[in-house]
């Protein structure tokens, strides 16, 4: 159940006419009053013609009669307060008499008509929809005074969680007044009328949120959004400095032929200007380094997949064990790397991973204000997606898709532990959505690879898998004979065999990619072990392009740790700077 208090208003007749009207889009049917502060109220809904005229007249008069009485200086400005009730879309539909009595607890919560009041505010409850109803009430009380509407929106809230508990409806959360506006019933009709899965406000939102991702400048943010076909409006001070921007969808028009523009604000908090630039302000460092270096970013798609798996890694550890500012600056990073992610894939996992990033905007933000800076080696994982191109659905660039899903989904639920334990009910939520939508496009990216490495492992030798068998019972113990049950066991001995064949200790290694990170929330241990290792050792992602007499040989002489080193140059073990694994 969701509450909304609207904008106060000073015409009390103006509002009636709406909520008895036909609405903006013929949508209202059957217009009438559930309850009203006298169950003698005058009903202009059960009336015809005129005579409906004339009672919506005589209801403005009676709701604005406490208002009249006082002198004119002493009335308030704006004495129309509106809230609207709206059902969830799963709720079942509710009688008359229970949006009544729903109505009534509304405004006794609020402050409106506390309970057993005689001398609270004139108030009315209208119906004209199956899942809503909109309460209007007059800001002066029967004895003059001005009503106590001190947090009103929250108490409207918290009443809303009481009533869903008792009736059985879909238990919402209370936000916190960080989510992005909801596109209003005006949007959703308009969008509906053109054929549109989503509003224009959902559309640019996330059109703008994907060509910020990455974007180390405001030519290259501005480029990204002309490149989508957006429309700009830019807002510049009279010293030409830039102070904001709107956007607009070519094809979305007022009534006069005009483009409908939002301001980045009004799509996002987190989408305004001064907000983006706070992303470039950070990153102002590593691109001066990187200019200097002249390093670039991978210029292949599975490169940046790995990449994106070890920046992911990293951020795991520093949203469960940093300081709340730097884990918020991680979380909202995240949210980039998954769009970044969704537009880069194969289209059989683009639209879970679309959904995933759709789902975890809202729990990109919170009150936590993130401190940026520290989060650089995810933002870059981002712009190196971004800038790797579009993968393809086989070979390295599934597999590696494979990987970066699977470390992205344990950052992910980290993210959603995180908001729970600030008591982030909505950004908890939102995050969890967004974990079951990466399991689906896991499950789609990593049947292939780990197929091939399954058949790989069930073609090891005997005495191959005996010697794997005694690595994972000397590494996991507690592990092990859960492993071995798991269908992925092949899968993981065949990568065991090729990190032996590359001359590291199975056992030792196993040990270390199940101490780094919790494993007992896997949906499957071993195929958690094999992305770990492979991306630890620096094997290939894709087991199909090694030779298959690689893992058939026995193990190679293993080397020490620190002789052994990845395919960054760092000893194995070694961390890169930043990880506080």
């Amino acid at each position: 159940m969701i509450p909304s208090i609207h904008k106060r208003g000073s015409a009390t007749f103006g509002l009636l006419n709406y909520l008895y009207g036909k609405g903006t889009h013929e949508e209202h049917v059957d217009p009438h009053l559930v309850a009203a502060w006298d169950s003698f109220a005058p009903d202009p809904g059960r009336v015809q013609g005129a005579d409906a005229l004339a009672t919506k007249r005589q209801l403005q008069r009676l709701l604005d009669q406490p208002v009249q009485a006082l002198a004119e200086s002493h009335r308030p400005a704006k004495h129309v307060w509106h809230l609207s009730v709206r059902a969830a879309p799963d709720d079942p539909v509710l009688s008359d008499e229970q949006w009544g009595e729903i109505a009534r607890r509304m405004v006794a919560a609020t402050g409106i008509a506390p309970t057993a009041d005689d001398a609270g505010c004139r108030w009315a409850a209208v119906r004209h929809a199956d899942d809503h109803i909109h309460i209007i009430a007059t800001l002066v009380r029967e004895d003059g005074r001005r009503p106590r509407l001190n947090n009103d929106a929250k108490r409207s809230q918290a009443e809303a969680r009481v009533i869903e508990a008792e009736y059985g409806l879909k238990q919402l959360s209370t936000g916190d007044g960080t989510a992005a506006q909801r596109p209003t019933s005006a949007e959703r009709h308009k969008a509906q009328r053109q054929g549109r899965e989503r509003t224009a406000r959902e559309e640019l939102r996330e059109s703008v949120r994907r060509a910020v991702t990455g974007a180390r400048s405001e030519e290259e943010f501005f480029d990204r959004l002309a490149a989508a076909g957006l429309l700009i409006r830019k807002r510049e001070a009279p010293s030409g400095d830039l102070l904001g921007y709107k956007v607009a969808l070519p094809d979305d028009r007022n009534k006069d032929g005009e483009p409908v523009f939002y301001p980045g604000a009004r799509l996002a908090p987190d989408l305004s200007l001064p907000r983006i630039r706070e992303r470039w302000s950070a990153d102002s460092d590593e691109i001066a380094s990187t200019v200097t270096s002249g390093s670039a970013s991978p210029t292949s798609a599975s490169a940046a997949r790995r990449r994106a798996a070890t920046a992911a890694w990293v951020a795991i550890g520093v949203v469960e064990q940093g300081e709340d500012a730097v884990a918020a600056a991680y979380i909202a990073t995240a949210g980039e790397v998954l769009d970044a992610l969704a537009k880069t894939s194969a289209a059989y996992t683009r639209r879970e991973l679309r959904d995933a990033a759709t789902a975890f905007e809202r729990a990109s933000r919170s009150h936590v204000r993130a401190v940026r800076g520290h989060d650089r080696a995810l933002r870059q994982a981002a712009r190196d997606l971004v800038h790797g191109g579009p993968a393809l659905g086989r070979g390295e660039d599934g597999a590696s898709t494979a990987m970066a899903i699977d470390m992205l989904f344990f950052l992910i639920a980290a993210a959603a532990h995180w908001h729970a334990r600030k008591g982030h009910a909505q950004q908890a939520e939102a995050a969890t959505r967004a974990a079951g939508h990466l399991r689906n496009a896991y499950q789609a990216a990593a049947a292939q690879p780990l197929g091939v490495l399954y058949q790989r492992g069930r073609r090891l030798s005997r005495p191959v898998l005996q010697r794997q068998t005694a690595a994972l019972h000397e590494a996991l113990p507690g592990l092990a004979e859960q492993i071995l049950a798991e269908p992925g066991w092949y899968a993981l001995a065949a990568t065991i065999a090729e990190a032996e064949a590359a001359g590291y200790d199975p056992a030792v290694l196993l040990a270390d990619a199940a101490e780094s990170r919790e494993l007992g929330t896997a949906d499957s241990v071993s195929d958690v072990l094999v992305w770990r290792l492979r991306r630890r050792a620096d094997l290939p992602a894709d087991a199909a392009g090694i030779p298959k007499n690689r893992t058939a040989r026995g193990p190679a002489p293993v080397r020490p740790a620190a002789a052994r080193t990845t395919t960054s140059g760092r000893r194995f073990g070694e961390e890169s700077p930043g990880n506080t694994r």
